[in-house]
């Protein structure tokens, strides 16, 4: 393998990484905020429009979690600052 391969196959791998662990993360937590917003409305009706105020609130904090790894993904994929450096070693 040249050392293009590696830095394509590297590159994809950690892309899924990024992205599945950071999705997968930010999927778990929002369904954790989600069901303790809604067993706090059970609790206390009363109170049901600021404790959903609340947890919408959480739920956008919890999501850039994920924004933030779909970002890093489309940099290794289509801006990876490795790719000019691996272009130059290659052309020696």
């Amino acid at each position: 393998m040249d050392i293009m391969a590696i830095i394509g196959a590297a590159t994809v791998i950690a892309a899924g990484l990024c992205i599945g662990l950071g999705g997968m993360g930010s999927c778990l937590g929002e369904g954790n905020a989600a069901a303790s917003g809604l067993s706090a409305i059970a609790q206390q009706p009363d109170e049901a429009g600021m404790i959903s105020r609340t947890m919408f609130i959480s739920l956008a904090i919890i999501e850039t979690g994920a924004i933030y790894c779909f970002v890093v993904t489309m940099i290794l994929l289509f801006a990876n600052p490795f790719w000019q450096q691996a272009v130059a070693v290659a052309a020696k």
